[in-house]
């Protein structure tokens, strides 16, 4: 089936069917590589992106249920202007070996533009989903609240 998808502000057109998860339309068919494969079951949060703003788990999510507008790690921001999600990861150093980071900050992008604030609390519940085997998970909630703070003052 064609379809027209926005994927980080730009349309473009996919002739594939209906069930084909949105990962593997990103990665193969667009190019869009900063999405990871995890698990498969979207259980480990490594393929998060955005679905007109709201963080959805791509593996699971058949090409003929998307509708709206898609943000991929690589629509976020770039290296010299990146989101202030994006500077605060470096600034804590929140990457290891780095595959699950994509996931990770599309998950606290998505939290951010729902709770401008979260506590310590909101951002263990928003974050529970999205795994780290290199277990970051302090250096994850304080770039939360870093960027939380960036983007109060900006």
């Amino acid at each position: 089936m064609s379809k027209t998808l926005r994927i980080n502000g730009k349309p473009h057109q996919v002739d594939l069917p209906d069930d084909v998860p949105l990962l593997w339309v990103l990665r193969d068919e667009i190019g869009l590589t900063g999405t990871k494969f995890g698990c498969g079951v979207a259980a480990c949060g490594a393929c998060t992106v955005q679905v007109n703003g709201e963080a959805i788990r791509s593996c699971q999510l058949p090409l003929g249920d998307v509708e709206g507008d898609i943000t991929t790690i690589e629509g976020l921001g770039t290296p010299d202007n990146m989101a202030a999600i994006q500077s605060a990861w470096v600034e804590h150093q929140v990457a290891q070996c780095g595959y699950c980071q994509s996931g990770q900050i599309m998950q606290a992008a998505s939290l951010l533009a729902e709770n401008p604030t979260p506590s310590d609390a909101d951002i263990d519940e928003a974050m529970q989903g999205n795994l780290c085997r290199c277990g970051t998970y302090p250096r994850i909630r304080a770039a939360i609240h870093s960027a939380a703070k960036m983007m109060q003052e900006a």
